[in-house]
């Protein structure tokens, strides 16, 4: 019995409305990717322009339904006339030297007869790249490989038995997970048994995994003209060279098969897998561009409070003046990470921090305050003496708490689910004592040298 008044959609409606589900995934992840850059600042926005226009532009792929084939093969391999013939005119010079793709470029193929369901603006672009096998073309590969990452579909052209060039960037091509037709190019060149021998090198196995037997395809994008022998009226014999007709055909009913079954599902999962390669670069180099800035500044402030200590002359002051740089790098470090950080919370996260260090620690802080209580004594005569000493050991301390303080703000302001005394512990293990030490001790002796009253101090 039929239940005629149930609503549950059919099974062909389901899966439209689960695809139509996850494209709109995909252009939300896409859109999440782009707002990472608000939060960036004005250097790390310069660093990262070209994936900011990267994922502007595949937004306006998805939003306008636009289906990009790639083309990829060696030079001379027939790339450019495969296009033409697919597109039905000659949209793209054909250079019979061979490479002369300088960058990569595409072609409107509006004749193939499909769009993506639901899109006006819906249509499909051919896109040549360079030969893969041209000289100094490592630019022209970078180009081919971003060409590819955004691709839905991939035609690798190839006009004899492949060579190891071409397998090795088959291979590649085959690790992004995007469907490729594997095009043989230039078949009028073959006799039919010549033709017959390439079908069955390639059916050794080397292709297994990497291109399906259904995505191999014979193509003649560009015929060899053929001679024609014409007889007169009067019976005389003449010969004229004709152009035969490309024959292409064959993969153009491939690509339809592909794109009718898979068009807007591929459209979706190669936005959202480009999204999330993107977002990790973005994620990666925010990183690093950070960490290189916060530890340049850890350093600096590390060496103002060595110089500073070491110099004052006057006991307690040194102490406070030091305390002082330590929050103010605290704060600085905040902003770099995009945190706001009040003073208070500074001094906090300071005084938490040199708590988990503990003992460690307790011999450069007794240095520092055993110098200063020095000074007192002799009324700041005994600066010259302490310099070295305290002010190494006052940047020592500063540098720890630069380096805790980093990692905290890198976890998003928390230890990362760790407690403090083992991350401390961690980056006190990690730190070169000796070589800290040494390094702001040079510091402070080159500024002393550079300080004409440094010695006047008594």
């Amino acid at each position: 019995m039929i239940d005629r008044g149930s609503s549950r959609p059919r099974p062909e409606s389901s899966d439209r409305v689960r695809l139509d589900r996850d494209y709109a995934d995909a252009l939300a992840s896409v859109r999440h990717a782009i707002e990472q850059f608000a939060g960036c600042s004005d250097d790390e926005k310069r660093a990262l322009a070209r994936e900011l226009a990267d994922l502007q532009a595949i937004s306006k792929k998805l939003e306008q339904g636009r289906v990009e084939i790639v083309l990829f093969g060696e030079i001379d391999t027939g790339k450019s006339a495969l296009i033409n013939a697919l597109v039905g005119k000659a949209v793209a010079e054909v250079d019979v030297r061979g490479g002369w793709t300088k960058e990569v470029w595409s072609a409107s193929w509006s004749g193939c007869g499909y769009v993506v369901p639901g899109f006006e603006q819906s249509q499909v672009v051919l896109l040549d790249t360079p030969g893969i096998n041209e000289v100094d073309g490592a630019q022209r590969a970078i180009m081919a490989r971003d060409a590819a990452g955004r691709a839905d579909l991939i035609l690798f052209v190839t006009d004899s038995d492949l060579n190891h060039t071409e397998y090795s960037a088959l291979s590649e091509l085959a690790a992004s997970h995007k469907p490729i037709i594997l095009v043989f190019n230039k078949i009028d060149n073959y006799t039919p048994a010549q033709r017959s021998q390439l079908r069955e090198a390639l059916g050794d196995g080397r292709l297994r995994g990497i291109v399906e037997p259904d995505d191999v395809v014979e193509t003649t994008a560009d015929p060899l003209p053929r001679e024609y022998v014409i007889e007169a009226p009067d019976g005389s014999l003449r010969s004229e060279y004709r152009q035969p007709a490309p024959q292409v055909e064959s993969l153009k009913a491939r690509i339809l098969e592909v794109l009718e079954r898979d068009g807007k599902a591929l459209l979706a999962l190669n936005a959202a897998m480009y999204a999330a390669d993107k977002s990790d670069r973005i994620a990666a180099l925010k990183v690093r561009m950070r960490d290189e800035r916060a530890t340049a500044m850890i350093w600096s402030y590390a060496a103002m409070k060595s110089i500073g200590v070491a110099l004052t002359p006057l006991p307690a002051a040194d102490v406070l003046g030091g305390s002082a740089v330590d929050a103010t790098m605290v704060v600085t470090l905040a902003h770099v990470y995009g945190i706001s950080l009040t003073w208070t919370n500074a001094r906090h996260l300071i005084e938490s921090i040199i708590k988990a260090a503990g003992w460690v620690m307790l011999g450069e802080m007794a240095t520092h305050f055993a110098a200063s209580f020095f000074k007192g004594l002799t009324l700041g005569s005994g600066t010259v003496l302490t310099a070295l000493p305290q002010g190494a050991a006052a940047g020592y301390g500063s540098y720890i708490v630069g380096q805790a303080a980093k990692y905290y703000f890198e976890h998003g302001a928390s230890w990362g689910g760790e407690a403090p005394k083992s991350v401390v512990s961690r980056i006190l293990q990690a730190t070169d004592k000796q070589s800290v030490l040494q390094r702001l001790k040079s510091e402070i002796t080159a500024k002393i040298r550079l300080n004409p009253y440094a010695k006047t101090t008594r």
